[in-house]
């Protein structure tokens, strides 16, 4: 069965969903490695390399990791499989040689929460609210939708991001929450649909940062 990593903070039918379409959901519990509000984000602590499970995943060593921006974010790279985009500054070097190793095209950005800020939808594709990782992509060839910042819960600070509320499961991106509450909804739909990917997402609460279904 293969397994899939999800905040202990995800919604109860996030976790149930996965659990039908036969994953093994694997928990990841608050440390004091970084700040408490992200501290049970599995993009804090690991990097896939691909889009989607089953692609190679990176497990970070949290003993690198500090509270304080950005010792915190050193895993926190966003990679479609083509490219690999992050605070190049803030990477983690053995992450970084990986990527290298597999002939990824780095991009460098000033977004540290790279991962959690971007949606990654194929390997040519990101969902992204942040103005300067979109810039930065764009100018590589990726094709970007930009999103209206926040409008994302994330408790104890003023907004999550976008990409830590979402992942791609095999042909499909979930979202933890409901995305029809999300002003840019209709064009994000749209943007994934034409990619021929499914969306699915949960009814009755925002959608909410839980750093990545990864």
């Amino acid at each position: 069965m293969e397994k899939i990593f999800v905040s202990e903070d995800a919604s109860a039918e996030l976790k149930a969903y996965l659990e039908q379409k036969k994953f093994e959901v694997v928990e990841v519990h608050h440390t004091g490695r970084v700040e408490k509000a992200v501290s049970a984000h599995p993009d804090m602590y690991m990097c896939r390399l691909g889009t989607a499970p089953g692609g190679e995943l990176f497990f970070g060593d949290p003993e690198k990791l500090a509270p304080e921006y950005p010792r915190d974010v050193r895993y926190n790279a966003a990679c479609t499989g083509r490219y690999f985009i992050h605070k190049i500054s803030a990477t983690d070097p053995l992450l970084l040689e990986l990527a290298e190793k597999r002939g990824m095209e780095i991009i460098d950005v000033r977004q540290g929460y790279t991962k959690c800020s971007t949606v990654i939808v194929d390997e040519n594709s990101i969902i992204t609210a942040d103005e300067g990782t979109a810039a930065a992509c764009r100018a590589k060839g990726l094709t970007v939708m930009s999103v209206s910042p926040g409008h994302v819960v994330l408790p104890g600070f003023s907004y999550g991001f976008i990409g830590g509320a979402s992942g791609r499961t095999g042909s499909e991106i979930v979202f933890n929450g409901d995305i029809t509450m999300h002003p840019d909804c209709g064009k994000m739909l749209g943007f994934i649909r034409e990619r021929g990917l499914t969306v699915k997402w949960f009814s009755g609460y925002p959608l909410t940062d839980i750093g990545t279904i990864l």
